[in-house]
């Protein structure tokens, strides 16, 4: 796998998990004002900041030929973006007082499903 096809891949990924984030924010303002709103970008975001850190690191790999360092690089970009992803949850919940925990899950799991299916319709 090149390097170039990794960003692309990686930017795809980024993108589709943040219009989806939008849109569910854009839904959750109407149906449960402005707080709720904000809460779902924060969600949405922390999968977005854990995924692009991740991407950095499996770039630096994309030369890698032996298996066992690809599979080493790979596990170590999941552990990194679930690190990052609950790192800044934690300061979601100790920072933003006004939060509206349901919809801070309904972005983060817009970002989480969404980056799948992104990454499921992507060819090599």
């Amino acid at each position: 796998m090149s390097a170039s096809y990794t960003t692309d891949v990686f930017s795809k990924m980024l993108k589709i998990q943040l219009i989806s984030t939008l849109l569910v924010a854009t839904v959750l303002v109407f149906l449960s004002g402005f707080n709720a709103s904000i809460s779902a970008v924060l969600g949405g975001l922390s999968v977005v900041l854990g995924g692009w850190i991740a991407s950095l690191i499996a770039k630096r790999g994309a030369k890698l030929q032996d298996p066992t360092e690809v599979l080493v690089n790979i596990l170590k970009a999941e552990a990194v973006k679930i690190l990052v992803i609950v790192a800044v949850l934690a300061i979601i919940f100790n920072v933003y007082h006004q939060l509206v925990p349901y919809a801070l899950i309904a972005g983060l799991a817009a970002a989480a499903i969404f980056s799948g299916a992104a990454l499921s319709k992507l060819k090599a």
